[in-house]
């Protein structure tokens, strides 16, 4: 009798509350059923009665590649089949026992590791290696994902690798969704702070395929599962509204003050990162007026020149007294542990507690001078957000404005490559097209529609004056 092959939903749920897609082998009306790696979180996501490669609706998230897992699944139990049934030995019996026999040897020659004992390792490996930022990075991952495996009862139930699968990961992306915003707690995490999650998520499992083995690539669940974030736009100043802050009358020495010049040091710089310029030292300003410092993010040196009114600025925090080697504006401790590391060299061998302790500083003062800038924008009356990185691109958009070219601009942002400098600019580089737009629906000037215009305004007196004395230039032509 023949074989046939087909799929149908467990109709009991998994201790994940998700429903398993089962492969159903048929023969004499007799079924074998084998589950697949596809689970559902629902049993309307599923299509019984659908044509091959429909199985999963077209309304869950991933649903292309979960059928292509499901087409692989049939397609290998077909060539089981196809090859038992060369020597007269095809049952549906012995079609299952081959294909278990299969999936077990996957299974045992992979090793089922805890996932989040892995992560936390490589996590602590990164602060181990001096890499605070993404060590923060990969902290809040692995606190949200020990979030989502914690029960009603306060315990963190373990997470094996071979539980990683696409349905985990959309029912984890339901509970990121959930979560408040730190920062402002009455909204939800963004969109793109999700995607950053996935992709850490994704960087640590990679990590274990490639590295450790600890599974098998074809089992890798972001083959068939994408969290895709959404496109934002940095707010820009232009030229009136930098008028409006410089215009400001601010209390000298006010902390507000001391905001403002921060922000406009970092534009009249070309857009300085807010973790340069808390860091800039007075040994980073050349005695031919210039600067030059090694950026953190990429370690590039930058060397610029100080345009007058950067000049002006410094010389409010310049100090008979000040050693080459003090921070420029008053935002570090010049006594700190950490400030005995003078360049990025030092600050690249100095321990991970002490790299801790700096970013730390860094960044709690990042976040006071944003918290003023917010204060300055209502008082010159602008309604965007303003933060420090917002100096970095408002640079730009003025550069822009005023005909910079591309290449220019690369240099003076310090981009690896022009295409990053396009991307960069692509939000607000329209003076092309707007040109262009306004050249379709532009009246062009017609010289004789001018000339009746003007005869229309003037009397025959003067009409006759004017071709008397336009027959006379003929005449001496």
């Amino acid at each position: 009798m023949a074989i046939s092959f087909g799929f149908e939903l467990n109709s009991r749920p998994t201790r994940n509350k998700t429903y398993s897609v089962m492969l159903r082998i048929t023969q004499d009306r007799k079924h074998k059923r084998i589950k697949t790696l596809v689970e559902l979180n629902k049993k309307t996501d599923f299509n019984p009665k659908a044509k091959p490669l429909k199985w999963v609706r077209t309304s869950v998230p991933n649903f292309q590649k979960l059928n292509d897992i499901l087409d692989s699944e049939l397609q290998k139990a077909k060539a089981i089949h196809e090859d038992l049934s060369k020597s007269g030995l095809a049952t549906a019996d012995r079609v299952k026992t081959k294909l278990v026999v299969s999936e077990t040897q996957n299974v045992t020659e992979e090793n089922n590791a805890s996932f989040l004992k892995y992560a936390r390792e490589r996590t602590e490996q990164l602060y181990q290696a001096g890499s605070i930022r993404s060590y923060k990075k990969f902290n809040g991952f692995c606190n949200k994902l020990e979030g989502f495996l914690t029960d009603k009862k306060g315990n963190i139930k373990d997470l094996t690798f071979q539980e990683i699968t696409p349905s985990f990961l959309t029912k984890f992306e339901y509970y990121l969704r959930s979560l408040k915003n730190e920062r402002q707690p009455e909204k939800v995490l963004h969109p793109n702070t999700i995607q950053i999650t996935f992709s850490i998520f994704k960087t640590i499992l990679n990590s274990a395929i490639k590295i450790e083995g600890l599974m098998k690539p074809e089992k890798n669940p972001f083959m068939a599962y994408s969290f895709t974030g959404i496109k934002t736009i940095r707010e820009k100043l232009n030229e009136a509204e930098i008028s409006l802050i410089t215009g400001l009358s601010l209390s000298e020495g006010s902390l507000i003050w001391h905001c403002r010049n921060y922000f406009l040091f970092s534009f009249y710089c070309a857009g300085i990162r807010a973790g340069d310029l808390i860091q800039l030292r007075w040994n980073n300003i050349t005695s031919d007026g210039r600067l030059i410092y090694e950026m953190g993010k990429n370690h590039k040196t930058k060397d610029i020149k100080l345009v007058s009114k950067a000049m002006e600025i410094l010389s409010k925090y310049h100090r008979e007294d000040a050693r080459a080697t003090d921070y420029i504006f008053p935002l570090l401790n010049n006594e700190a542990e950490y400030a005995k590391a003078t360049n990025q060299a030092e600050k690249d061998t100095m321990p991970s507690a002490l790299k801790e302790k700096l970013i730390n500083a860094v960044s709690s003062k990042n976040a006071l001078i944003n918290k003023e800038l917010a204060k300055l924008a209502k008082l010159a009356g602008i309604e965007k957000k303003i933060s420090f990185h917002i100096s970095r691109h408002s640079f730009a958009k003025i550069a822009k404005d005023r005909k910079m070219d591309n290449g220019s601009l690369q240099k003076l942002l310090a981009h690896s490559s022009i295409k990053q400098t396009e991307v960069y600019m692509g939000a607000f580089d329209n003076a092309v097209t707007d040109e262009a737009l306004e050249s379709v629906f532009e009246e062009k000037n017609n010289p004789k529609t001018e000339l009746l215009a003007l005869l229309g305004k003037m009397n025959p007196e003067e009409i006759q004056a004017i071709l008397r004395e336009a027959k006379s230039k003929q005449a001496v032509q």
